[in-house]
């Protein structure tokens, strides 16, 4: 199968493409490299199932490109993932993450692509439920210009499934983390920790650190994506993509300080604006439909994160 990944060169969708061209697809990617590197996908070019091109998805000559690679199915991953950016500028926000999805979804349907796979957010769309682990059928109540952002480009999944039978899914990811990860943007806790801790740099936790996230490994996020890329499955359907697992901040510092081999004394400073207190997603609607399930525990996959920023480090 034939695969365009828009944001190929970033994190998870650098991993996504990895993924993808193990299972045997050829696989097109397009990145602004605006956060992406190109070092994220040299795996993926030196084989010979691998192409890549910069470009921005909000550009209007992006439904051209789609036509010329004509894919079967298209990952969107392209998007600005940064809750506080969208604070403080949410028109930045809607034109990257909702004209942009847009945009991708008028390529795909003028390409006649099969299916098209949005990355949605588990760990803010559903606002602040009442119980955790929270499954996809909690309303959506989104408390930030991003989450707001991903749930206007659900509604826009739907507008495109009915009125021009463009068959979809979207994963509500939890917190991803793994290698690749960014630490030097505001989105990647375990990599900023992680980099911080291993440079002899101070760490910082915004609030008191009791803020209850779910953490899931990159990998295990690249196969949920490789699992519901082929037409016909999970198609309609929005699934949660975490762990279950409920770990605060400060369990979380606590367990890279251990790993890095560093005494566990973070700063704290003002909680930020427009995070949630508490979000851990239920995942098994994937496994019954998918047969996805999350398999590198958190203690596991800080291992390997952190041994993987550890080796970029001494380079």
């Amino acid at each position: 199968m034939r695969v365009l990944v828009t944001g190929a060169a970033g994190f998870i969708g650098s991993n996504v493409c990895d993924r993808l061209i193990a299972d045997g697809h050829t696989v097109f990617g397009v990145d602004d490299l605006s956060r992406g590197t190109l070092s994220n996908i040299e795996d993926a070019a030196r084989g010979g199932s691998f192409d890549f091109e910069r470009f921005d998805v909000t550009d209007p000559g992006f439904p051209a490109l789609v036509a010329r690679v004509a894919p079967e199915s298209v990952c969107h991953l392209a998007a600005q993932i940064d809750v506080r950016v969208s604070v403080a500028d949410p028109l930045l926000d809607a034109r990257l993450n909702l004209l942009g999805t847009i945009n991708a979804l008028e390529a795909a349907r003028l390409a006649g692509v099969d299916k098209f796979v949005f990355t949605s957010s588990g760990g803010s769309i559903y606002g602040t439920p009442a119980a955790l682990p929270v499954d996809e059928s909690q309303p959506l109540s989104p408390e930030s210009q991003y989450a707001a952002g991903k749930a206007a480009c659900e509604l826009y999944l739907n507008v495109y499934r009915a009125a021009y039978g463009l068959r979809s899914s979207s994963l509500a990811l939890a917190n991803v983390y793994g290698p690749r990860q960014d630490p030097h943007g505001e989105a990647g806790v375990v990599a900023i920790f992680s980099t911080a801790m291993l440079l002899g740099r101070p760490t910082r936790i915004y609030g008191d650190g009791s803020q209850i996230r779910d953490y899931v490994f990159v990998g295990d996020v690249a196969d949920a994506f490789a699992s519901v890329c082929v037409p016909g499955t999970g198609d309609g359907r929005r699934f949660n993509i975490g762990t279950g697992s409920q770990t605060s901040v400060c369990d979380l510092h606590s367990l890279i300080a251990e790993t890095v081999g560093v005494p566990d004394e973070p700063l704290f400073a003002p909680p930020r604006l427009g995070e949630l207190q508490a979000i851990a997603l239920d995942w098994s609607l994937a496994a019954r439909e998918l047969g996805w399930r999350p398999r590198r525990v958190l203690r596991a996959g800080i291992v390997e994160t952190v041994d993987w920023i550890r080796s970029r480090l001494a380079t």
